[in-house]
């Protein structure tokens, strides 16, 4: 699987090369500047790809002293950087529209410019298709924030050869759609930039793992439990690949060490079944005893209850 997920960010790297020299030679050939922010992004691309495979690299590298979790965290400094990168690739676009706007050039050899960038487009189609399937494979956020940065590529190679081809048979002012549509394209530019830089600093965060996936946790605890179990102080968080899922079990005291023991592994065993990476950690308490009700010195999620009383119960995870 590591060679694999290798693989498709050379895919990447090889989809970006291949669109960036069609960009700029359509560039080259009409002087649009519409094509040139269509160009400027497939170097962006490229840059992206680039960190994509230098993260995935560094991801792949296993725990260490220095790194008891391992090195997944990368990934989102990789899917961070391309974000950034995004939004200055979106700032020239910009800066070179208004350009055009203020000093006005006459547009040439628009039929090649259409042809190369419907080319391009299909190209970036095909490789963030195939990198989409490979992200979900992998649960690679890497992978993925490439897939989709190129999925963008498309539609605005879409709007851009459609912009392009009104212009072809429309009259000499309609050419201020050109630099129109450079405007345009760095918004739409910007906004995934910024999307992706916000979902990085999510994961740097520890943010939480999906609201389904904490009442899918939730329900095997409880069920795998039996009915006189219970937990407190979930916690969750991902990093890369990997998820992180910690509580508090609450056992009858009864039970003994290797009893409690084999429910934990029966836990552990259903969450690796839902997610293969997932690292749990599980701390089992007495159920009888109040002093085990401490999850409020660590947060998280709770659904547990003393034996005979109501105990602190959170809204919508319920047993099943």
């Amino acid at each position: 699987m590591p060679r694999r997920a290798l693989d498709y960010a050379y895919l990447s790297i090889a989809a970006s090369l291949l669109t960036m020299a069609l960009k700029f030679g359509a560039f080259f050939l009409t002087g649009s500047v519409g094509l040139f922010s269509d160009a400027v992004e497939s170097v962006v691309n490229l840059t992206a790809g680039l960190i994509a495979l230098l993260a995935i690299v560094q991801a792949q590298r296993p725990a260490d002293h220095s790194h008891a979790y391992g090195h997944g965290k990368v990934e989102y400094f990789s899917s961070g950087a391309e974000g950034i990168l995004i939004c200055f690739a979106a700032v020239g676009i910009a800066y070179a529209s208004v350009q055009r706007f203020l000093y006005p050039r006459p547009i040439e050899s628009l039929g090649w410019g259409l042809a190369v960038a419907a080319i391009a487009g299909a190209v970036n189609l095909g490789a963030a298709l195939v990198m989409l399937r490979a992200a979900k494979e992998f649960d690679n956020i890497v992978l993925e924030a490439d897939a989709r940065h190129l999925l963008t590529d498309v539609w605005t190679s879409v709007g851009l050869v459609a912009a392009l081809g009104v212009m072809l048979f429309a009259p000499p002012s309609w050419r201020i759609l050109d630099p129109a549509l450079g405007l345009i394209m760095s918004v739409n530019i910007i906004w995934t930039g910024v999307a992706l830089v916000r979902r990085s600093v999510a994961g740097l965060m520890d943010e939480g793992l999906p609201k389904a996936e904490l009442e899918r946790i939730a329900q095997v605890i409880l069920c795998v439990g039996g009915p006189e179990a219970g937990f407190h102080a979930l916690r969750t968080r991902k990093s890369g690949a990997v998820r992180f899922v910690d509580f508090h079990l609450l056992l009858p005291g009864a039970m003994t060490v290797q009893q409690s023991h084999d429910v934990c592994c029966a836990i552990e065993k259903e969450l690796g079944a839902l997610w293969p990476r997932t690292q749990t950690t599980i701390h089992v308490e007495p159920c009888e005893d109040y002093a085990s009700f401490d999850g409020w010195k660590v947060g998280g999620l709770c659904n547990g209850r003393l034996i005979g009383q109501k105990g602190p119960r959170s809204p919508g995870i319920s047993r099943k």
